[in-house]
């Protein structure tokens, strides 16, 4: 099989009803998204950032997988398929994709402020000041918030050397380090961008350009993959 590295962004979910990271006004669901989701926002105001968080949480529960998260699972049927995704939510998991990194974490976890490699997988529940590890530290959400290193940068570069076809779905490549990991790809590995705006990709080599939403991009996507690398 060949190797697949899809490398998907907040237009992937947006048309599972969950909100796109920021608008042009630099909000996240009506907040500033530096008082929310950097490292002195929480330091600044802990509460505002759980409560933030207990939201995203909850409106997670209520949303399912689209259609695009689901033919990404499929098509593990045709190749190796390794999701590299900059989103928090689980729709990937949930729509059945089995190799999954999460470069900014994952909404349904939180871990220990004391140490990193104490994580909980908290599902839908909110958590709150006061609730903590085993040892007595403060919970926060398990999210790679700006002003933080992203640890799983070099496994994300690593799958994309690897890769025989590379697939962008639903992201602006604007937000690095993510951004940069198109530059890591085999130089003979065709590029599948996927997004219904205009993105500045001319430094791509073997590009293929699907202007179109996720669900419909995706669906195209999977016709071309079959006829042309089976």
């Amino acid at each position: 099989m060949k190797n697949l590295a899809v490398l998907t962004g907040a237009g992937i979910s947006a048309e599972s009803g969950i909100s796109t990271f920021r608008d042009s006004n630099g909000l996240w669901e009506q907040h500033n998204v530096m008082d929310v989701a950097s490292i002195d926002g929480w330091y600044k105001n802990p509460k505002l950032v759980l409560d933030f968080y207990n939201e995203r949480r909850k409106q997670l529960e209520t949303v399912e997988p689209n259609a695009a998260h689901k033919i990404l699972y499929e098509l593990e049927e045709y190749f190796n398929v390794c999701i590299i995704t900059q989103n928090v939510d689980n729709l990937h998991e949930r729509a059945g994709s089995t190799n999954i990194i999460h470069l900014h974490g994952e909404l349904t976890k939180v871990r220990s402020i004391a140490d990193e490699d104490t994580v909980y997988d908290i599902g839908y529940k909110p958590i709150h000041i006061g609730d903590t590890d085993s040892n007595g530290s403060q919970l926060r959400p398990h999210i790679v918030w700006f002003g933080e290193a992203v640890p799983l940068l070099n496994a994300a570069a690593n799958n994309v050397s690897q890769a025989d076809i590379v697939a962008i779905i639903g992201t602006s490549l604007n937000v690095y380090p993510a951004a940069g990991l198109v530059n890591y790809k085999k130089n003979s590995a065709p590029v599948f961008l996927i997004n219904p705006h205009d993105v500045s990709a001319f430094h791509i080599q073997n590009l293929i350009l699907i202007k179109a939403k996720a669900t419909t991009g995706v669906a195209d996507m999977r016709n071309m993959l079959i006829e042309k690398f089976l």
